[in-house]
């Protein structure tokens, strides 16, 4: 029998794009992440291409495979680009075996959207400013933050910033603590992977947007969590558990 995640990189995603209020020097990132989800088979950038802003857009479209969609402003100061980008994911999501959805945008108006998406039993990818609304981040299966480098400053001193500003995010903590107890075994461990996809779960987490290449390094940094290396079926795995002093 097939099983469902069987086969994922032939899934089919659709890449939508608001130019408007997308940054383009990040078209590689995105493509790159999008790639671990399927094949990009629908590549489309919204926007009014006679405007001097998109020209760091025009410059990626041809590398990327990305077809632009022209939209004129309708009246001054109010772009028609989000409401062809709802037609065109509407028509996608009826027409075309798409699984998973990404947009590329800050903007929350798209907000209803991704609900409808989700309730169609699609994933939905979300690309955006850290500046952008909590609601529509919250409403994407997985939404990853866009930002420029970060000053120069030592990696210690960043890492520390970091770990304690995260241990004031009482939300996230929260999150953590609660994928990490209903992992957890008879052992007292959990093992990450179950706790990642626990955590995925309940929300668009990314431990990338915190500073983190991998889930486990962000577990080690942060002091309230224990992490091991354990050995099953001779392969090493890792696992976490919440500091015994923490527990409630």
């Amino acid at each position: 029998m097939h099983h469902p995640n069987q086969n994922k990189t032939n899934q089919s995603v659709a890449l939508l794009i608001d130019a408007d209020n997308a940054p383009a020097a990040k078209i590689e990132f995105i493509i790159g992440e999008l790639a671990t989800q399927g094949a990009v088979n629908i590549r489309r950038a919204y926007g009014n291409w006679k405007k001097r802003s998109l020209v760091g857009w025009e410059k990626v479209l041809h590398e990327y495979a990305i077809q632009p969609i022209q939209h004129f402003d309708l009246v001054k100061g109010k772009n028609a680009t989000d409401m062809a980008l709802l037609i065109d994911a509407m028509d996608i999501l009826y027409t075309k075996n798409v699984h998973t959805f990404c947009l590329v945008s800050s903007d929350c108006d798209f907000t209803p959207l991704v609900h409808r998406l989700r309730s169609e039993g699609k994933q939905v990818i979300g690309f955006g400013r850290q500046s952008t609304p909590s609601p529509f981040v919250n409403a994407c299966t997985k939404f990853i933050f866009l930002e420029d480098e970060a000053p120069p400053q030592s990696e210690k001193a960043q890492q520390t910033i970091s770990v304690n500003k995260l241990k004031q995010n009482t939300k996230l903590m929260n999150t953590l603590r609660k994928a990490v107890k209903a992992a957890t075994d008879e052992s007292g461990w959990a093992s990450l992977g179950p706790v990642g996809s626990h955590i995925s779960n309940q929300g668009p987490f990314d431990h990338r947007t915190y500073g983190f290449r991998k889930l486990s390094d962000m577990f080690a940094a942060i002091d309230l969590f224990d992490v091991k290396t354990s050995t099953s079926d001779g392969q090493p795995r890792l696992r976490v558990r919440i500091k015994k002093q923490t527990e409630s």
